[in-house]
């Protein structure tokens, strides 16, 4: 991935808080140079902002990811979340569709993103400060999710969303830096993948 040329005048345009432009400019250095490459300096330049501005936001490095993990989850929310909830009278069918296409949308549109995921969650192993921030952020999603198997009519909602995340946290590793990231799958095939996952889980569609 090529850097990118910092946009000075984007956070004018977009209206995005400095705090989330140095954010954003360590999220995209995480993708482009590894966790080598981020460096308070360098979220500097590569946000376009006045040397000293990330250390004004984020003192220390673990300061500096834990900025890095909430923007994350703020920015995998909207890339996640369907654009409408699946209707509970849906069930399974309706599920599998704003899965398949939550994913498809995260894999063709923010891979980038995926890659300074990775690159956060492998630091959080080794950073038991940083470990409980990284769980927090995600427990957002988690919610939702069992809500969402429990309307396709599960009986054991923590379960199935447990081996639900697993199968899409293993399909967008696969696709973005695993061994299947040179094919992207349509959105017609994951929905096909996660209705067989979710009829394993739940049973045919009634």
């Amino acid at each position: 991935m090529s850097a990118q040329p910092p946009d000075r005048s984007a956070r004018r345009r977009t209206g995005t808080s400095r705090a989330d432009t140095v954010a954003d400019a360590a999220l995209r250095l995480l993708a482009e140079r590894g966790m080598r490459g981020l460096t308070h300096r360098a979220v500097d330049e590569a946000a376009g902002l006045p040397q000293g501005s990330t250390s004004n936001h984020a003192r220390t490095r673990l300061a500096l990811l834990e900025a890095a993990v909430r923007r994350l989850a703020e920015r995998e929310a909207s890339v996640l979340t369907p654009d409408e909830m699946p209707d509970p009278a849906g069930g399974l069918d309706a599920l599998a569709d704003g899965l398949a296409l939550a994913l498809h949308r995260y894999l063709t549109r923010h891979r980038a993103l995926l890659v300074a995921r990775y690159e956060l969650a492998l630091e959080a192993t080794r950073r038991p400060e940083l470990r409980r921030f990284f769980d927090t952020a995600g427990q957002r999603f988690s919610g939702p999710l069992t809500a969402m198997v429990t309307a396709a009519g599960s009986r054991d909602p923590a379960r199935h969303a447990l081996s639900l995340v697993a199968w899409c946290d293993g399909m967008l590793f696969s696709c973005a830096a695993g061994s299947f990231h040179a094919a992207v799958p349509s959105a017609d095939e994951l929905r096909l993948s996660l209705r067989e996952v979710l009829t394993g889980l739940l049973g045919p569609p009634r």
